[in-house]
């Protein structure tokens, strides 16, 4: 595995992953059970934007430092949790998706990272190892789905929570292949959790087999969010990305849509960009 998300900390991937799943997160904490959360490919859980890889790249630069007095209230809630995190981690801090999933939910909830490179497991540990809500796992994401869900510690049975695929893409097209077959498994396992698997776009048109096998899928609904910063015609780079959610809360569509017109303006580069919310498969 070459993948390191270091160098990518803060993009506009960043930015749409983050702030859709605290949107997730929020939906679920509407009602007061406990629930369950699984982070599949978590990564390190925090990051430096200072720091050699980040610098290297400067894509946060791109991404989350653009969005600075933003009023929209899904990514000012982004933007306050990226404050907290600096508040205990320093000015440079970055949160990853782990450590937003413990900021955001709640003492009864419970939380599961993935993540299989040795030395980012180990590190995951290290940022979270004061919070007894989360447990790390150095294994795969994917069989962790299948061994994990649904999700039961000791006694308790979680009826509600989420998921979050994150897949670094390095086999590219052929991850959907594995992403969809996990999330038809985990549909039959738990089928009334959130999931959420993020994806890259580099031509949007390559992506068509995907978006009619993920409406296919056994889910009430299925919806995608996708932020583009520039055109996607060009297979050599990642001009944007996307969210497919499945079993979407109440009006996600509704919330997300200003939302992302927002980010589209702040990211696009050069006054272009685009950014689309729309149902592959609508709720009953």
């Amino acid at each position: 595995m070459n993948y390191r998300h270091a160098f990518h900390a803060g993009n506009h991937a960043d930015v749409l992953k983050h702030v859709v799943l605290l949107a997730a997160c929020d939906a679920l904490l509407a009602k007061p059970a406990a629930c369950f959360a699984l982070d599949t490919h978590a990564g390190r859980g925090l990051y430096k934007l200072d720091a050699e890889a980040a610098l290297r790249t400067g894509e946060a630069a791109g991404g989350v430092a653009r969005l600075a007095g933003t009023r929209d209230p899904a990514v000012a809630r982004y933007l306050a949790a990226i404050d907290d995190c600096r508040a205990q981690h320093g000015p440079t801090a970055y949160p990853g998706s782990p450590w937003l999933l413990a900021h955001a939910l709640r003492e009864q909830d419970r939380i599961a990272c993935c993540e299989l490179h040795p030395e980012e497991a180990a590190a995951l540990k290290d940022a979270l190892h004061y919070d007894a809500r989360v447990a790390v796992h150095a294994r795969d994401g994917y069989a962790a789905m299948k061994a994990m869900l649904p999700p039961r510690i000791g006694e308790t049975k979680f009826g509600r929570g989420l998921v979050l695929i994150d897949p670094p893409f390095e086999a590219q097209l052929e991850e959907f292949d594995v992403a969809l077959h996990a999330l038809r498994d985990a549909l039959a396992r738990w089928p009334q959790a959130i999931y959420l698997l993020w994806y890259p776009i580099k031509l949007r048109r390559t992506l068509q087999p995907f978006y009619r096998r993920a409406k296919d899928l056994p889910a009430k609904s299925a919806l995608v969010a996708e932020l583009l910063v520039r055109p996607d015609d060009s297979p050599l780079r990642m001009n944007g990305s996307g969210l497919l959610v499945l079993n979407a809360p109440w009006q996600f569509d509704v919330q997300l849509q200003p939302t992302l017109r927002v980010l589209r303006h702040a990211l696009g580069e050069d006054g272009g960009g685009a950014a689309r919310v729309e149902w592959l498969h609508a709720p009953a």
